[in-house]
């Protein structure tokens, strides 16, 4: 399609069927809607544009950042102690099991309070009265020590500084079962707090413990996770009550809150699930196997066949020969079997029906994979596309758009409809992706419905494919040209109108 004709597919969105909605329960996705839905007109200035991103719905999460946790962290222990008016030791230690949960803490203590100080350890009295003597005896080592020497949890059990700062350093390195550890006598339960540690043990044992309760604010609490990005310490705390798992950290990287794959809504987590297994499993290498090999009928390994000719010589140690077609021993071949490019004997087979359960599963392996492949094939390369993408943006922010300001004269202001565009063909990319892995697992039988969505498919990947050329290829002229051109005008309305088209399309989809 000329670049005329672009310009009217970018600015005549109104000729669109809004008429019918299409509606996918395994999607969950809407492509066209209602006038009332979404209210479109792409003019200048991207007052289109600025319309949609308005009706999107507002971020339901929350980027935190490492002072961020541990602010919130401090303000839990802090709120509980208050409340129940325990030390910080033992509500970091109720927090913890109660997976963080300021209001189940709450609701479990004012509950049964004896119940829950028996259960965590939480002791109100010691259990061991030790004697008044100036020197006690180590419950570890048994060696007697001062009494200033001696260090106990709530429990009372008496153990020397030597033997409490072995078992914590111990338990700490061990990982983050430190962070519910008891007293060192098997009988008791008593726990023992992040104060007594603190004091028992080295800066940098403190340090890790300290690393251990951060990270199981994150990790035990419901509404919260780490980002999966490789090397990102961010973490997202999740307060939408919707279907709308996609969550954007500040490392760029986008995924889904549900499962914590790589973002691929309007696709269900149940697909993304069963494609990234079947791109990973063996299931894959054994339909190439069956359809582009056959056993060797002595020691039944596989054999792909490399040359023209039938004549097939299996590996060594076995070193058996065997006509292709056949299976059956070359020595049996000759002039009365066809030769070295056909079998008598094979055909003859065939006719008769001995072959066609065995053609018939390699036929079916070969079909299967050719579709796979189909899907595949234009998964990865929307894949390797988005990823172009991503570099071509990061070049537009850090090198191009300075340069095209002082080419053209214009405030780098004036041209964020140019990183609005490379936004939209990322995510645009996103999306296309994920809709090969659901038109994979789209059931044969439903024809009506396979139609309609390919129908739509093609519709978004040519309204794309025109938008990143656009973006991609006609651009260049302007980062090259000497001076400011006419023609740029006409460009940015363009490519304006068909970024309108590619976000008009991807909000009605998502």
């Amino acid at each position: 399609m000329d670049s005329e004709d672009d310009m009217h597919d970018a600015n005549d969105v109104e000729s669109m069927d809004d008429d019918e909605g299409f509606y996918s329960d395994e999607m969950g996705m809407d492509y066209y809607g209602s006038d009332d839905d979404v209210d479109v007109d792409f003019g200048e200035d991207n007052e289109g544009i600025k319309r949609i991103e308005a009706s999107r719905a507002e971020n339901n999460f929350i980027i935190l950042e490492e002072s961020d946790i541990k602010q919130r962290q401090e303000e839990d222990i802090t709120s509980v102690s208050t409340v129940l008016s325990i030390s910080r030791a033992a509500s970091s230690i109720l927090l913890r099991y109660y997976n963080w949960s300021v209001s189940e803490v709450h609701e479990a203590w004012f509950a049964d309070e004896d119940k829950v100080r028996k259960t965590f350890g939480l002791l109100k009295k010691p259990v061991v009265q030790l004697p008044s003597s100036r020197e006690l005896t180590c419950g570890i080592c048994f060696e007697a020590f001062h009494r200033g020497s001696i260090r106990s949890a709530a429990c009372g059990h008496p153990f020397c500084c030597a033997c409490w700062e072995g078992y914590i350093r111990t338990s700490i390195s061990d990982g983050p079962g430190c962070l519910i550890l008891r007293c060192p006598d098997p009988s008791c339960g008593a726990a023992v707090g992040q104060d007594m540690i603190a004091m028992l043990v080295s800066d940098e044992d403190n340090r890790k413990y300290s690393r251990y309760l951060l990270r199981s604010y994150i990790e035990d609490n419901k509404k919260t996770k780490w980002c999966p990005a490789p090397g990102c310490e961010y973490a997202v705390n999740f307060v939408g009550d919707d279907e709308n798992y996609d969550v954007s950290c500040l490392c760029s990287y986008g995924f889904c809150w549900n499962c914590t794959e790589e973002a691929h809504r309007p696709v269900d987590c149940s697909t993304v699930s069963k494609w990234i297994m079947k791109n990973s499993a063996e299931s894959e290498n054994m339909n190439w196997i069956l359809a582009n090999s056959k056993p060797c009928p002595k020691c039944k390994r596989p054999i792909e066949k490399n040359q023209g000719c039938m004549h097939m010589t299996c590996t060594p140690p076995c070193k058996f020969e065997f006509c292709w077609l056949c299976l059956g021993a070359w020595s049996d071949h000759g002039e009365r079997t066809g030769g070295f490019y056909a079998c008598n004997r094979y055909e003859a087979a065939k006719q008769e029906g001995v072959y066609d359960e065995t053609e018939r599963r390699r036929e079916m392996a070969k079909n299967s994979l050719e579709r796979y492949t189909h899907y595949y094939e234009r998964w990865a390369s929307n894949q390797l596309s988005r990823q172009k993408a991503l570099a071509d943006l990061h070049q537009m922010r850090t090198v191009h758009m300075e340069k095209l300001s002082d080419i053209q004269r214009e405030p780098e202001s004036q041209l964020k409809f140019i990183t609005d565009a490379w936004q939209q063909i990322v995510e645009c990319r996103r999306v296309l992706k994920w809709t090969y892995a659901y038109g994979y697992y789209l059931p044969e039988h439903e024809h009506a419905k396979r139609q309609f969505f390919e129908y739509l498919q093609g519709e978004a990947e040519s309204g794309l494919e025109r938008l990143h050329q656009c973006a991609e290829k006609e651009l260049q002229q302007f980062l090259s040209a000497d001076g400011p051109s006419k023609e740029f005008i006409d460009f940015h309305t363009k490519l304006a109108g068909l970024t309108g088209v590619a976000l008009f399309l991807y909000c009605t989809a998502c």
